[in-house]
Protein backbone atom coordinates (compact mmCIF):
# COMPACT_ATOMS: atom_id res chain seq x y z
CA UNK A 1 0.00 0.00 0.00
CA UNK A 2 1.18 3.44 -0.60
CA UNK A 3 2.30 5.88 2.39
CA UNK A 4 -1.01 7.79 3.13
CA UNK A 5 0.00 11.65 4.82
CA UNK A 6 -3.32 13.12 6.21
CA UNK A 7 -3.50 16.78 7.30
CA UNK A 8 -4.55 17.65 10.93
CA UNK A 9 -5.32 21.38 10.78
CA UNK A 10 -5.63 23.58 14.15
CA UNK A 11 -6.73 26.88 12.25
CA UNK A 12 -6.52 28.84 15.36
CA UNK A 13 -3.25 28.75 15.89
CA UNK A 14 -2.24 28.42 12.15
CA UNK A 15 -0.47 25.03 13.03
CA UNK A 16 -0.95 21.22 10.78
CA UNK A 17 -0.32 18.15 13.06
CA UNK A 18 0.56 14.84 10.35
CA UNK A 19 -0.78 11.22 10.33
CA UNK A 20 1.42 8.72 8.38
CA UNK A 21 0.38 5.35 7.53
CA UNK A 22 1.13 2.32 5.88
CA UNK A 23 -2.44 0.76 5.96
CA UNK A 24 -1.33 -1.07 9.10
CA UNK A 25 1.25 1.09 11.19
CA UNK A 26 1.26 5.24 11.85
CA UNK A 27 3.35 8.21 12.39
CA UNK A 28 1.93 11.10 14.23
CA UNK A 29 4.06 14.16 13.54
CA UNK A 30 4.07 17.21 16.01
CA UNK A 31 0.70 16.60 17.86
CA UNK A 32 -1.24 19.29 19.43
CA UNK A 33 -2.23 18.63 23.13
CA UNK A 34 -5.92 17.67 22.56
CA UNK A 35 -4.73 13.96 21.46
CA UNK A 36 -8.37 12.52 20.73
CA UNK A 37 -8.41 14.20 17.56
CA UNK A 38 -5.76 12.06 16.94
CA UNK A 39 -6.73 9.40 18.15
CA UNK A 40 -9.87 9.42 16.42
CA UNK A 41 -8.23 9.27 13.34
CA UNK A 42 -5.88 6.11 13.90
CA UNK A 43 -9.71 4.65 14.93
CA UNK A 44 -10.78 5.50 11.54
CA UNK A 45 -8.19 4.95 9.36
CA UNK A 46 -7.72 0.92 11.52
CA UNK A 47 -3.92 2.05 12.26
CA UNK A 48 -1.69 0.90 14.66
CA UNK A 49 0.24 3.51 16.20
CA UNK A 50 4.01 3.04 15.57
CA UNK A 51 5.84 6.14 16.75
CA UNK A 52 5.36 9.87 17.54
CA UNK A 53 7.78 12.41 16.17
CA UNK A 54 8.60 16.17 17.10
CA UNK A 55 10.39 18.10 14.45
CA UNK A 56 11.31 20.99 17.18
CA UNK A 57 10.40 21.89 21.46
CA UNK A 58 7.55 24.39 19.98
CA UNK A 59 7.27 27.85 20.82
CA UNK A 60 3.55 28.53 19.47
CA UNK A 61 1.95 25.75 21.54
CA UNK A 62 2.27 22.92 24.15
CA UNK A 63 2.78 19.37 22.91
CA UNK A 64 0.44 16.14 23.04
CA UNK A 65 3.51 14.30 22.05
CA UNK A 66 5.05 12.71 25.03
CA UNK A 67 1.42 12.00 26.43
CA UNK A 68 0.54 10.16 23.14
CA UNK A 69 3.65 8.14 23.00
CA UNK A 70 3.24 7.24 26.63
CA UNK A 71 -0.29 6.22 26.55
CA UNK A 72 0.41 3.90 23.57
CA UNK A 73 3.81 2.99 24.34
CA UNK A 74 5.65 4.05 21.45
CA UNK A 75 8.90 5.57 20.89
CA UNK A 76 8.64 9.57 21.29
CA UNK A 77 11.39 10.79 18.59
CA UNK A 78 13.30 13.60 19.57
CA UNK A 79 16.22 15.03 18.47
CA UNK A 80 19.52 14.22 20.39
CA UNK A 81 20.50 17.86 21.63
CA UNK A 82 17.24 18.91 22.68
CA UNK A 83 17.94 19.22 26.76
CA UNK A 84 14.66 17.89 27.60
CA UNK A 85 14.15 16.40 31.00
CA UNK A 86 12.14 13.18 30.37
CA UNK A 87 12.32 9.74 28.52
CA UNK A 88 12.93 9.89 25.17
CA UNK A 89 14.26 8.27 21.55
CA UNK A 90 17.53 10.27 20.74
CA UNK A 91 17.66 10.94 17.06
CA UNK A 92 20.81 12.22 15.52
CA UNK A 93 21.06 14.06 12.31
CA UNK A 94 20.71 11.07 9.27
CA UNK A 95 19.71 8.51 11.60
CA UNK A 96 16.42 6.31 9.76
CA UNK A 97 14.36 5.09 12.39
CA UNK A 98 12.12 1.99 10.90
CA UNK A 99 7.92 2.95 11.41
CA UNK A 100 6.24 -0.15 10.22
CA UNK A 101 7.01 -1.02 6.60
CA UNK A 102 8.10 2.40 6.17
CA UNK A 103 10.62 4.98 7.85
CA UNK A 104 12.06 8.34 8.78
CA UNK A 105 15.58 9.66 8.07
CA UNK A 106 15.99 12.69 10.21
CA UNK A 107 17.69 15.94 8.59
CA UNK A 108 19.46 18.56 11.07
CA UNK A 109 17.40 22.05 9.92
CA UNK A 110 18.60 24.51 12.48
CA UNK A 111 17.36 27.85 11.80
CA UNK A 112 13.81 27.89 13.55
CA UNK A 113 15.87 26.61 16.47
CA UNK A 114 19.29 25.28 16.96
CA UNK A 115 18.12 21.92 17.12
CA UNK A 116 15.61 21.65 15.01
CA UNK A 117 14.93 18.72 12.63
CA UNK A 118 13.20 18.08 9.54
CA UNK A 119 12.41 14.31 8.34
CA UNK A 120 12.29 12.77 5.43
CA UNK A 121 8.90 10.18 4.82
CA UNK A 122 10.85 6.96 3.23
CA UNK A 123 9.07 4.67 1.90
CA UNK A 124 9.33 0.32 1.71
CA UNK A 125 12.12 0.82 -1.35
CA UNK A 126 13.85 3.50 1.35
CA UNK A 127 12.93 6.07 -1.18
CA UNK A 128 11.52 9.44 -0.09
CA UNK A 129 8.02 10.42 -0.71
CA UNK A 130 7.62 13.55 1.66
CA UNK A 131 9.70 15.77 4.17
CA UNK A 132 7.94 16.88 7.55
CA UNK A 133 9.65 20.61 7.89
CA UNK A 134 8.15 21.94 11.46
CA UNK A 135 9.06 25.40 11.23
CA UNK A 136 12.10 24.90 8.56
CA UNK A 137 11.07 25.03 5.05
CA UNK A 138 7.18 26.46 4.63
CA UNK A 139 5.17 26.60 1.56
CA UNK A 140 6.79 29.69 0.26
CA UNK A 141 8.37 30.95 3.42
CA UNK A 142 10.50 29.96 6.17
CA UNK A 143 9.86 29.75 10.23
CA UNK A 144 10.82 32.89 11.97
CA UNK A 145 14.60 33.05 13.17
CA UNK A 146 13.73 35.14 16.12
CA UNK A 147 11.98 32.92 19.26
CA UNK A 148 14.93 32.67 21.36
CA UNK A 149 15.52 36.07 21.04
CA UNK A 150 16.65 38.40 18.99
CA UNK A 151 20.61 37.83 19.90
CA UNK A 152 20.07 34.85 18.28
CA UNK A 153 18.03 36.02 15.19
CA UNK A 154 20.74 36.75 12.74
CA UNK A 155 22.74 33.39 13.33
CA UNK A 156 19.87 31.73 13.30
CA UNK A 157 18.56 33.79 9.94
CA UNK A 158 21.63 32.49 8.04
CA UNK A 159 21.37 29.00 9.71
CA UNK A 160 17.53 29.05 7.70
CA UNK A 161 19.16 29.85 4.61
CA UNK A 162 21.17 27.17 4.62
CA UNK A 163 18.88 24.54 6.14
CA UNK A 164 16.44 25.28 2.65
CA UNK A 165 19.46 24.50 0.62
CA UNK A 166 20.06 21.30 2.62
CA UNK A 167 16.73 20.24 1.93
CA UNK A 168 16.60 21.08 -1.60
CA UNK A 169 20.02 19.27 -2.40
CA UNK A 170 18.95 16.08 -0.42
CA UNK A 171 15.60 15.78 -1.53
CA UNK A 172 14.36 15.44 -4.69
CA UNK A 173 12.11 17.93 -6.81
CA UNK A 174 8.81 15.54 -6.54
CA UNK A 175 9.01 15.00 -2.68
CA UNK A 176 6.26 16.55 -1.22
CA UNK A 177 6.45 19.63 1.89
CA UNK A 178 4.75 19.20 5.10
CA UNK A 179 5.59 21.87 7.25
CA UNK A 180 3.80 22.60 11.04
CA UNK A 181 3.69 26.08 10.53
CA UNK A 182 2.62 28.46 7.61
CA UNK A 183 -0.75 28.15 7.94
CA UNK A 184 -1.60 31.63 9.90
CA UNK A 185 1.39 30.93 12.51
CA UNK A 186 3.11 33.56 13.61
CA UNK A 187 5.85 31.10 13.92
CA UNK A 188 6.23 32.23 9.64
CA UNK A 189 8.51 34.78 8.72
CA UNK A 190 7.30 36.02 6.22
CA UNK A 191 3.96 35.47 4.32
CA UNK A 192 3.32 31.81 3.33
CA UNK A 193 1.66 30.68 -0.29
CA UNK A 194 -1.01 27.86 -0.63
CA UNK A 195 -1.70 24.19 0.94
CA UNK A 196 0.51 22.47 -0.26
CA UNK A 197 4.26 22.13 -2.38
CA UNK A 198 6.96 19.91 -3.81
CA UNK A 199 10.86 20.90 -3.44
CA UNK A 200 10.08 21.76 -6.95
CA UNK A 201 7.86 24.42 -6.05
CA UNK A 202 10.07 25.85 -3.02
CA UNK A 203 12.55 26.49 -5.78
CA UNK A 204 10.37 28.41 -7.68
CA UNK A 205 9.17 30.38 -4.55
CA UNK A 206 10.80 30.66 -1.42
CA UNK A 207 13.11 33.46 -0.60
CA UNK A 208 15.40 31.39 1.01
CA UNK A 209 16.11 29.51 -2.02
CA UNK A 210 16.33 32.25 -4.40
CA UNK A 211 18.41 34.90 -2.57
CA UNK A 212 21.90 34.85 -1.35
CA UNK A 213 22.47 34.69 2.19
CA UNK A 214 22.69 37.74 3.00
CA UNK A 215 19.95 39.45 1.43
CA UNK A 216 17.46 36.61 2.56
CA UNK A 217 19.38 37.37 6.34
CA UNK A 218 18.11 41.18 5.58
CA UNK A 219 14.58 40.65 4.00
CA UNK A 220 13.71 38.22 7.15
CA UNK A 221 15.12 40.01 9.46
CA UNK A 222 13.79 43.59 8.28
CA UNK A 223 10.00 41.76 7.45
CA UNK A 224 9.53 40.40 11.23
CA UNK A 225 6.92 41.95 14.23
CA UNK A 226 5.83 41.02 17.08
CA UNK A 227 4.62 37.68 18.27
CA UNK A 228 2.23 36.46 20.92
CA UNK A 229 3.72 36.94 24.46
CA UNK A 230 2.69 33.58 25.74
CA UNK A 231 5.04 32.02 23.25
CA UNK A 232 7.70 32.20 26.50
CA UNK A 233 5.79 29.70 28.33
CA UNK A 234 5.31 27.21 25.50
CA UNK A 235 9.34 26.13 25.49
CA UNK A 236 9.99 25.56 29.15
CA UNK A 237 6.69 23.93 29.15
CA UNK A 238 7.80 21.64 25.86
CA UNK A 239 11.32 20.60 27.59
CA UNK A 240 9.95 19.74 30.87
CA UNK A 241 7.37 17.70 29.27
CA UNK A 242 3.66 18.28 28.98
CA UNK A 243 0.93 15.73 31.25
CA UNK A 244 -1.81 15.02 30.06
CA UNK A 245 -5.45 17.35 29.71
CA UNK A 246 -8.49 17.63 31.58
CA UNK A 247 -11.30 18.39 29.24
CA UNK A 248 -14.02 18.11 31.79
CA UNK A 249 -17.27 20.69 32.47
CA UNK A 250 -15.59 23.76 34.74
CA UNK A 251 -17.21 24.50 37.55
CA UNK A 252 -20.49 26.63 36.98
CA UNK A 253 -20.45 29.96 38.91
CA UNK A 254 -23.60 31.96 39.85
CA UNK A 255 -24.01 35.74 38.87
CA UNK A 256 -22.89 37.26 42.23
CA UNK A 257 -19.85 34.66 42.12
CA UNK A 258 -18.92 36.09 38.24
CA UNK A 259 -19.19 39.47 39.89
CA UNK A 260 -16.81 38.84 42.73
CA UNK A 261 -14.20 37.45 40.76
CA UNK A 262 -13.85 40.37 38.67
CA UNK A 263 -14.14 42.50 41.47
CA UNK A 264 -10.93 40.66 42.79
CA UNK A 265 -9.06 41.33 39.63
CA UNK A 266 -10.12 37.68 37.48
CA UNK A 267 -10.10 38.11 34.09
CA UNK A 268 -13.78 37.30 32.80
CA UNK A 269 -14.07 36.38 29.26
CA UNK A 270 -16.93 36.51 27.19
CA UNK A 271 -17.01 33.85 24.10
CA UNK A 272 -20.54 35.00 22.60
CA UNK A 273 -20.21 37.03 19.21
CA UNK A 274 -18.79 40.41 19.50
CA UNK A 275 -22.22 41.60 18.04
CA UNK A 276 -23.88 39.63 21.40
CA UNK A 277 -21.18 41.67 23.29
CA UNK A 278 -21.78 44.78 21.87
CA UNK A 279 -25.67 44.73 22.43
CA UNK A 280 -25.41 43.76 25.76
CA UNK A 281 -22.10 42.47 27.97
CA UNK A 282 -21.52 42.57 31.89
CA UNK A 283 -18.93 45.39 32.63
CA UNK A 284 -15.65 44.79 32.82
CA UNK A 285 -15.55 41.40 30.47
CA UNK A 286 -13.79 41.52 27.63
CA UNK A 287 -15.16 40.32 24.19
CA UNK A 288 -12.92 36.93 22.50
CA UNK A 289 -15.95 35.22 20.36
CA UNK A 290 -15.21 31.75 18.92
CA UNK A 291 -15.54 32.75 15.84
CA UNK A 292 -11.97 34.14 15.36
CA UNK A 293 -8.42 32.79 17.17
CA UNK A 294 -9.07 33.11 20.65
CA UNK A 295 -6.21 31.12 21.64
CA UNK A 296 -3.98 33.16 19.62
CA UNK A 297 -5.38 36.86 20.91
CA UNK A 298 -6.38 35.83 24.23
CA UNK A 299 -3.42 34.15 25.29
CA UNK A 300 -1.37 37.09 23.99
CA UNK A 301 -2.95 39.68 26.52
CA UNK A 302 -3.93 37.62 29.39
CA UNK A 303 -2.06 37.71 32.26
CA UNK A 304 -1.25 33.77 33.19
CA UNK A 305 -1.04 34.38 37.16
CA UNK A 306 -4.58 35.83 37.19
CA UNK A 307 -7.52 33.80 37.32
CA UNK A 308 -9.40 33.47 34.05
CA UNK A 309 -13.47 32.65 34.45
CA UNK A 310 -15.61 32.07 30.62
CA UNK A 311 -18.79 33.26 30.27
CA UNK A 312 -21.37 32.44 27.30
CA UNK A 313 -25.07 31.40 26.85
CA UNK A 314 -23.88 28.05 25.07
CA UNK A 315 -22.10 25.22 27.30
CA UNK A 316 -20.83 23.88 24.27
CA UNK A 317 -18.34 27.39 23.32
CA UNK A 318 -17.42 26.66 27.25
CA UNK A 319 -15.94 23.37 26.21
CA UNK A 320 -14.16 25.09 22.56
CA UNK A 321 -12.66 27.30 24.55
CA UNK A 322 -10.92 24.80 27.12
CA UNK A 323 -9.92 22.97 23.94
CA UNK A 324 -8.43 26.44 22.04
CA UNK A 325 -6.57 27.15 25.89
CA UNK A 326 -5.18 23.80 26.73
CA UNK A 327 -3.05 24.29 23.54
CA UNK A 328 -1.39 26.93 24.59
CA UNK A 329 -1.17 25.91 28.43
CA UNK A 330 -4.26 27.31 30.13
CA UNK A 331 -5.12 24.14 31.80
CA UNK A 332 -8.13 24.59 33.72
CA UNK A 333 -10.19 28.29 33.67
CA UNK A 334 -11.35 28.91 37.11
CA UNK A 335 -14.79 28.80 36.47
CA UNK A 336 -17.37 29.43 33.90
CA UNK A 337 -21.12 30.88 33.55
CA UNK A 338 -23.63 29.63 31.10
CA UNK A 339 -27.44 31.51 30.62
CA UNK A 340 -28.04 34.63 29.18
CA UNK A 341 -26.32 38.08 29.96
CA UNK A 342 -29.30 39.54 31.22
CA UNK A 343 -29.13 37.38 34.85
CA UNK A 344 -26.74 40.08 35.49
CA UNK A 345 -28.07 43.85 36.69
CA UNK A 346 -26.12 45.77 35.78
CA UNK A 347 -25.13 45.54 31.74
CA UNK A 348 -23.19 47.63 29.50
CA UNK A 349 -23.23 48.02 25.66
CA UNK A 350 -21.23 49.50 22.60
CA UNK A 351 -21.88 51.16 19.87
CA UNK A 352 -21.22 49.70 16.44
CA UNK A 353 -20.17 51.83 13.09
CA UNK A 354 -18.72 51.37 9.74
CA UNK A 355 -15.67 52.79 8.07
CA UNK A 356 -18.03 54.75 6.08
CA UNK A 357 -19.42 56.75 8.86
CA UNK A 358 -15.57 57.77 9.64
CA UNK A 359 -15.55 60.92 7.11
CA UNK A 360 -18.07 62.56 9.08
CA UNK A 361 -16.15 62.75 12.47
CA UNK A 362 -12.62 63.23 10.98
CA UNK A 363 -11.47 66.31 12.79
CA UNK A 364 -14.44 65.91 15.26
CA UNK A 365 -12.28 66.82 18.88
CA UNK A 366 -14.57 64.47 20.52
CA UNK A 367 -13.88 61.38 18.42
CA UNK A 368 -10.51 59.22 18.21
CA UNK A 369 -9.76 57.14 15.60
CA UNK A 370 -8.07 53.85 17.16
CA UNK A 371 -6.07 51.66 15.23
CA UNK A 372 -4.74 48.54 17.31
CA UNK A 373 -3.23 45.80 14.44
CA UNK A 374 0.54 45.64 14.41
CA UNK A 375 3.15 47.69 13.59
CA UNK A 376 3.70 45.75 10.16
CA UNK A 377 -0.45 45.91 8.81
CA UNK A 378 0.01 49.83 10.14
CA UNK A 379 3.01 50.14 7.90
CA UNK A 380 1.42 49.06 4.58
CA UNK A 381 -1.54 51.03 5.02
CA UNK A 382 -3.84 53.12 7.88
CA UNK A 383 -5.95 56.35 8.12
CA UNK A 384 -4.07 59.53 8.35
CA UNK A 385 -5.66 60.78 11.09
CA UNK A 386 -5.82 57.45 13.43
CA UNK A 387 -3.87 56.74 16.66
CA UNK A 388 -2.09 53.77 16.68
CA UNK A 389 -1.63 51.13 19.35
CA UNK A 390 -1.25 47.62 19.10
CA UNK A 391 -3.76 45.28 20.73
CA UNK A 392 -1.35 43.58 22.47
CA UNK A 393 -0.09 47.08 24.45
CA UNK A 394 -3.06 48.28 24.50
CA UNK A 395 -3.87 47.59 28.26
CA UNK A 396 -0.16 48.81 29.10
CA UNK A 397 -0.91 51.94 27.04
CA UNK A 398 -4.33 52.99 27.46
CA UNK A 399 -3.26 56.28 29.37
CA UNK A 400 -2.42 57.79 26.09
CA UNK A 401 -6.04 57.64 25.22
CA UNK A 402 -8.25 60.76 25.50
CA UNK A 403 -10.07 60.72 28.55
CA UNK A 404 -13.40 62.39 26.95
CA UNK A 405 -14.96 61.46 23.75
CA UNK A 406 -15.70 58.53 22.26
CA UNK A 407 -13.14 56.51 20.87
CA UNK A 408 -13.66 54.16 17.64
CA UNK A 409 -12.04 50.86 17.24
CA UNK A 410 -10.51 49.25 14.33
CA UNK A 411 -8.20 45.91 13.37
CA UNK A 412 -7.93 44.16 10.52
CA UNK A 413 -11.19 41.81 10.76
CA UNK A 414 -13.38 43.46 13.68
CA UNK A 415 -12.08 40.92 16.10
CA UNK A 416 -8.85 42.42 17.80
CA UNK A 417 -11.01 46.09 17.78
CA UNK A 418 -13.65 43.75 19.42
CA UNK A 419 -11.21 42.32 22.08
CA UNK A 420 -9.98 46.02 22.50
CA UNK A 421 -13.62 47.22 23.70
CA UNK A 422 -13.33 45.67 27.23
CA UNK A 423 -10.21 46.88 28.01
CA UNK A 424 -10.98 50.68 27.05
CA UNK A 425 -14.59 50.40 28.56
CA UNK A 426 -12.35 49.16 31.89
CA UNK A 427 -10.36 52.43 31.80
CA UNK A 428 -13.58 54.63 32.19
CA UNK A 429 -13.68 55.51 28.48
CA UNK A 430 -16.09 54.91 26.13
CA UNK A 431 -15.28 52.82 23.36
CA UNK A 432 -17.19 52.31 19.48
CA UNK A 433 -16.84 49.26 17.60
CA UNK A 434 -16.27 49.86 13.60
CA UNK A 435 -17.79 46.44 13.26
CA UNK A 436 -15.82 45.97 9.33
CA UNK A 437 -12.73 44.69 8.47
CA UNK A 438 -10.19 46.92 7.05
CA UNK A 439 -10.79 46.20 3.38
CA UNK A 440 -14.13 47.65 3.33
CA UNK A 441 -12.03 51.44 4.69
CA UNK A 442 -10.33 51.32 1.55
CA UNK A 443 -13.66 51.30 -1.04
CA UNK A 444 -14.67 54.84 1.30
CA UNK A 445 -13.89 57.38 -0.96
CA UNK A 446 -13.47 60.47 1.28
CA UNK A 447 -11.27 58.78 3.41
CA UNK A 448 -7.85 59.65 3.68
CA UNK A 449 -5.69 56.67 3.76
CA UNK A 450 -1.52 56.36 3.48
CA UNK A 451 -0.67 52.79 1.91
CA UNK A 452 3.07 52.13 2.24
CA UNK A 453 5.39 49.72 0.69
CA UNK A 454 5.42 46.47 3.25
CA UNK A 455 3.01 43.79 3.28
CA UNK A 456 0.43 43.67 6.08
CA UNK A 457 2.23 40.83 8.39
CA UNK A 458 3.08 36.76 7.29
CA UNK A 459 0.46 35.27 8.41
CA UNK A 460 -3.71 34.79 7.40
CA UNK A 461 -4.22 35.77 11.75
CA UNK A 462 -2.88 38.83 11.34
CA UNK A 463 -6.39 39.96 9.30
CA UNK A 464 -8.25 39.06 12.17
Amino acid sequence: MALKVINLDTPTLGDRSYIAHDGKTALVVDPQRDIDRVEAILLREGVALGAVIETHMHNDYVSGGLVLAREYGVQYIVSEKDPVTFDRFSIADQQVVPVGSFAVQAIHTPGHTYTHMSYALLDSSQKAQGVFTGGSMLHGSTGRPDLLGEDHAHELAGLQHGSAHRLAELLENKVSIHPTHGFGSFCAATATSGDSSTIADERKTNPALLLDKDSYIAQTLTGLDAFPTYYKHMGPANHAGPGPIDLSDLNRMSTDEVLNALQAGSWVVDLRSRNAWASGHVKGTVSFGLDGSIATYLGWIFPYEKQLILISDKATDISEAQRELVRIGIERPAGSFVGTVTDFADLGSTKSVNFADIPAVIGNPVVTILDVRRNGEREASHIVSSLHIPLHELESRVSELPTTGEIWVHCGGAYRAAASLGIIEKSGRTPVLINEPYSAALLVKDLDIITGHMDAGPIGLEVA
